[in-house]
């Protein structure tokens, strides 16, 4: 019996002390997480906001854009012949006038001198007939068939004219030439293949997609005078600084998209950008010195947008919804929703509510 005595005894001091530190615990949970007030246990909680700052900000987004040329020209031979001569160096630039391919001629003097011949025949006989009708020995029907073909003669001549000058292609614009894509003696037509591709590099066209809005706010500034650049990051990393006045935008929406192209024509004189190419842009301007800017730490989101917690001169929370701008370093412009005089909690956001009282901290005054 005296042993059945010491193990009841064990067992009570563990149930005990089981109890006790389930108690302890119990009441430092109550302590440690917030209650229906947000506060811890029954405290007030603890929170640091910021006052907003306004300044001189300049908005600045980020495109994709793809370089083109502002005049491409694929050369296309508008006579047939056998290629005679090539005049350029494969990925030279040539000037506009410049003569870069010849088809074989001959056939083609030859023909304007046949055309030539009969052409002064038909004149020598027209002027016959004339003198003949005006001293009334020639029928008016007569002159008028001598007429239509001395005029028909000298089509045939301008056409021949014309067949010996295309046979010396020339560049229609200044640009960098490709390779050759047809080797000399081979047999040429307006149905074969392109000879070559002509690209023009300076000036050169940027060109990137924006939303029907964007490029109503682009063209209202533009109205409006205001400066606004666009900063293109170059291939080795450099930054060319373009005014926008040039902007213009294209007539249509794309339908899958929901976007319209834009298009900025700039200097390339040392031919960094090559058409074809994708580069970053950086379009950039003004919005004023009077621009609410909002600590990035002090907004939320919810199903109904994306909102502050203010804190009144009396420690009353107060939930607010705003309409965001640009991002400014870490702060972001607000376009409506705040009074330059709010406060708004950066940190303790998920200890309060609307409407609760906390004790505030302020921090970095204006900065």
């Amino acid at each position: 019996m005296k042993v059945k005595k010491i193990k009841n005894s064990k067992i009570w001091r563990k149930v005990f002390y089981a109890t006790l530190f389930m108690a302890c615990g119990w009441y430092l949970h109550g302590m440690m997480v917030p209650n229906s007030t947000g506060g811890y246990g029954n405290q007030t909680p603890y929170v640091l906001v910021k006052e907003l700052t306004k300044k001189n900000v300049e908005a600045r987004k980020k495109y994709i854009a793809e370089v083109e040329a502002v005049n491409s020209v694929d050369i296309i031979p508008q006579v047939s012949g056998y290629l005679q001569e090539i005049l350029f160096k494969d990925g030279s630039f040539v000037n506009q006038g410049d003569k870069i391919f010849v088809i074989e001629q001959q056939q083609y003097l030859s023909n304007l001198k046949s055309a030539e011949a009969r052409r002064w025949e038909l004149q020598k006989e027209y002027e016959r007939i004339k003198k003949l009708h005006e001293s009334g020995d020639a029928a008016e029907k007569k002159l008028d068939t001598a007429l239509s073909q001395l005029v028909q003669a000298e089509a045939d001549v301008e056409r021949a004219k014309l067949d010996v000058e295309h046979s010396e292609i020339k560049s229609p614009i200044s640009g960098y030439i490709g390779k050759a894509l047809v080797t000399k003696g081979n047999l040429v037509s307006p149905n074969s293949q392109k000879l070559a591709r002509i690209v023009q590099f300076n000036p050169i066209r940027i060109a990137f997609s924006v939303t029907d809005k964007e490029r109503f706010n682009f063209m209202e500034r533009m109205k409006k005078s205001e400066e606004m650049f666009v900063d293109v990051v170059l291939p080795g990393g450099q930054v060319k600084t373009v005014n926008a006045k040039e902007l213009f935008a294209g007539n249509e929406v794309n339908a899958q998209t929901a976007t319209i192209p834009v298009y900025l024509d700039m200097d390339n004189v040392d031919n960094a950008l090559v058409p074809g190419n994708y580069v970053d842009i950086y379009f950039r301007y003004s919005l004023g010195g009077d621009s609410l800017l909002v600590p990035q730490l002090a907004l939320a989101a919810d199903v109904h947008g994306t909102y502050v917690m203010t804190v009144s001169n009396e420690g009353i929370v107060e939930q607010k919804y705003i309409q965001l701008g640009s991002v400014y370093e870490d702060k972001q412009v607000v376009l409506s929703g705040l009074n330059p005089d709010d406060k708004v909690i950066v940190q303790g956001l998920q200890k309060v509510k609307n409407g609760m009282k906390v004790n505030v901290t302020l921090v970095d005054v204006k900065k």
